[in-house]
């Protein structure tokens, strides 16, 4: 390869002639040209032929639509609720002693006035026995100083017997009264005590765990529960809701039952309610207000404490708009949907969504009964582009490639 004399200078100034390798810049040229038209080509080709991104030529894009239909539809609050149970007790022993007996398995359903628990009732009844015994030497003092006392007036009539004799008599007689008095209050302390050996169920519900079993010593009084009871058949779903839905709520409730529906996960079929309850007031920390659905509950399939999916019917709208709820999108500017016009081009349009029935959206504004929508291609899709109808994107045979 020919060299080029190329000039330099030494240290000293002295000039030094050096050789370098020259390339021939027709070559270079023509390498560079050809990288970039390669590439040009490939992201036209990407392009107008890409399957992934939007379609920017001419060729239209297959799409799946549905018509906007104008029907009738529910007007509901939806929020997430908690099962709760309709009464709750805690039983506890007002006697204290050895616990002889315990009537019922745990997690069992129980009646009002079913036995639960018996108390060793040996100590009570020893203690009424004892109150009646007294009783009854009161009232037998009480004759005989009742006997005296008409004595010793009967002679002070007749001059005979003297006042301060009589006065003695007589306060001896209203001290047994009271006395007598004193021992039936204490036969009924002791009758009560004794009726507390046995426990009963005050209502009907199903028991939760057992904290005592046989043989242990009861105190009377305690802190802690023997059992606790839930009544879950009726039972009540509590939920919140914001307060600016309060004046509808209470316009809508006044004028009938509201309707509460409770969707357990897992279960196809919804429970169903009446709304039974609005709170007296809004919780000023969250602004909301609490209420509450009354279930029948009588194939016990809500459970205290569960989680359940509530939605309140306030009433029914005639007119509503509804779509399916795959062509509603949310973008930076809120929520849109493609609308497909009678040339087969799409437009971008904004619209106010709010309720989803049964798989449909609600659209307040910005779109008219009987437009069409895109359902299902959205993502290939801009504003102007030309679309084919198709009956499902997922249907190969039905796609020209």
């Amino acid at each position: 390869m020919p060299r080029l004399p190329q000039k330099s200078f030494g240290l000293k100034g002295v000039p030094v002639t050096r050789s370098v390798e020259s390339f021939p810049v027709s070559a270079l040229r023509f390498g560079a040209l050809a990288a970039i038209g390669f590439l040009g080509c490939a992201l036209l080709a990407g392009c107008s032929h890409g399957e992934g991104g939007p379609s920017f030529g001419k060729e239209a894009v297959p799409v799946v639509a549905a018509i906007a239909v104008q029907e009738p539809v529910a007007t509901e609050l939806h929020e997430i609720g908690t099962v709760e149970a309709y009464s709750t007790v805690s039983v506890k022993a007002k006697v204290g002693g050895e616990m002889t007996e315990v009537h019922f398995s745990e997690g069992q359903d129980v009646k009002a006035g079913d036995p639960l628990f018996t108390i060793d009732p040996r100590p009570f009844q020893a203690e009424l026995d004892r109150a009646r015994a007294n009783l009854d030497s009161d009232i037998a003092k009480l004759k005989q100083a009742s006997a005296e006392e008409r004595r010793w007036s009967y002679m002070l009539k007749h001059g005979v017997g003297s006042q301060e004799r009589y006065d003695q008599a007589r306060a001896d007689a209203d001290s047994l009264k009271a006395a007598v008095e004193a021992d039936q209050a204490a036969i009924r302390t002791a009758q009560l005590n004794l009726d507390y050996c046995t426990i009963s169920s005050p209502i009907d519900g199903r028991t939760g765990s057992l904290v005592l079993h046989r043989g242990n010593l009861v105190k009377a009084d305690a802190d802690t529960a023997l059992v606790v009871i839930n009544q879950i058949k009726p039972i009540y779903v509590d939920f919140s809701v914001p307060e600016k839905e309060l004046a509808a709520i209470r316009a809508h409730a006044g004028a009938g039952e509201l309707q509460v529906v409770a969707e357990i996960p897992g279960q196809p079929e919804p429970a169903r309610g009446v709304l039974s309850f609005i709170d007296n007031q809004v919780d000023a920390t969250t602004g909301t207000i609490q209420l509450k659905g009354k279930f029948t509950n009588q194939d016990l399939r809500l459970w205290p404490g569960q989680f359940v999916n509530v939605s309140l019917r306030l009433g029914e709208r005639p007119d509503a708009i509804l779509v399916p709820s795959q062509a509603v999108e949310t973008g930076q500017d809120g929520q849109y949907l493609y609308v497909v016009g009678s040339d087969l081009k799409v437009e971008m349009r904004k619209v106010v969504a709010s309720d989803t029935v049964d798989g449909k959206t609600v659209i307040e504004r910005g779109l008219k009964p009987g437009e069409r929508v895109v359902t299902d291609g959205q993502l290939r899709l801009i504003p102007g582009a030309t679309v084919r109808i198709r009956p499902a994107l997922s249907d190969a045979s039905s796609i020209t490639p």
